[in-house]
């Protein structure tokens, strides 16, 4: 086997262990790989991941900074990493952190719903409820199988952008003299 096999072979590994609950285990296993591996975008952001399962954000934190400053991470991956980094940064108070983050992973995956969700609960959390309401009724309106939700699909998409809008009653015709 070579080093590329090794490598992949040990990931596969870790990450079968974080998947069946052994997540401590999968971390330790992640951390030598990370430190062998320092530039392997694909190690880090799973060493962020077990990390994150662990309830350990602050140390999650870096690995997933890594995994988004090496090439190499498939869009799957990337994915993760914003929707990771993202709600992770916003779970420690780094609201602003969180916005630009996920802001970023939509520039790169526009309208998913996924990161439209961490978005709004950051953009709450900074006190833009009114945009955290946008996001989540669009987002609503794009991915909802409800039939009832799609029935009023396009009066949610517009009431989304403009939240204050009314329709003055009509005033009824008076009767002639």
């Amino acid at each position: 086997m070579n080093g590329d096999q090794e490598r992949d072979a040990a990931l596969a590994r870790a990450v079968r262990l974080r998947e069946d609950g052994r997540a401590e285990e999968a971390r330790v296993q992640l951390l030598a790989l990370a430190e062998r591996y320092p530039r392997d975008a694909r190690i880090a952001y799973q060493t962020a991941w077990a990390h994150d399962v662990l309830g350990l954000e602050h140390e999650a934190v870096p690995f997933y900074e890594r995994s988004l400053s090496v090439p190499g991470l498939p869009a799957e991956d990337r994915h993760g990493v914003f929707l990771g980094l993202g709600s992770t940064y916003r779970v420690l108070g780094r609201y602003a952190a969180a916005l630009r983050t996920l802001r970023l992973g939509l520039a790169e995956f526009p309208g998913d719903p996924a990161l439209e969700s961490f978005l709004a609960m950051a953009l709450y959390n900074t006190g833009e409820g009114r945009e955290a309401v946008r996001t989540l009724l669009r987002a609503l309106a794009a991915t909802s199988a409800d039939p009832r939700v799609g029935t009023y699909r396009r009066a949610i998409e517009q009431y989304a952008d403009d939240l204050d809008a009314t329709h003055p009653p009509q005033e009824a015709p008076q009767p002639g003299p």
